[in-house]
């Protein structure tokens, strides 16, 4: 049984998107906006304005699905008690990983050498969502 992320941007969703794509590589496989949903939303459910935002995305990271929403649009992103970890093959992907999750963010743990891997670090990106960054030994 799959566990996937699902990640609510509250209205940054498609810049989100974008940034994965170049930092990490992420493929879009399915982006639907509000204005698509075959159903109109329930009164209330999304602000006035917000038809052209992401109701529902899911792309992928290397073999894993991560599901994106813009959610309420209400600008607020707010990740807490969690964490991404993202494996590379070796250190130089590491480095290039950590540096574009870190490309206006917030390193949490520089990349370095620790006694469970020769490479690790921890940053959380432009967004607030906790990247692991790793070289498994």
């Amino acid at each position: 049984m799959p566990v996937q992320p699902y990640l609510f941007f509250d209205g940054r969703a498609e810049e989100a998107i974008e940034f994965y794509r170049k930092a990490l590589g992420a493929e879009v496989e399915m982006l639907m906006r509000f204005k698509d949903s075959p159903e109109p939303p329930p009164p209330g459910m999304v602000p006035p304005g917000s038809e052209n935002k992401v109701m529902h995305a899911s792309f992928r990271i290397g073999n894993t699905v991560v599901m994106a929403s813009d959610g309420g649009c209400s600008g607020k992103t707010n990740f807490q008690g969690f964490a991404l970890s993202v494996s590379a093959a070796d250190q130089g992907e590491a480095q290039r990983m950590f540096s574009a999750l870190s490309d206006g963010g917030r390193v949490e743990m520089p990349l370095g050498k620790t006694f469970f891997s020769p490479c690790f670090g921890m940053v959380a990106d432009r967004f607030g969502v906790m990247w692991m960054v790793i070289v498994e030994p």
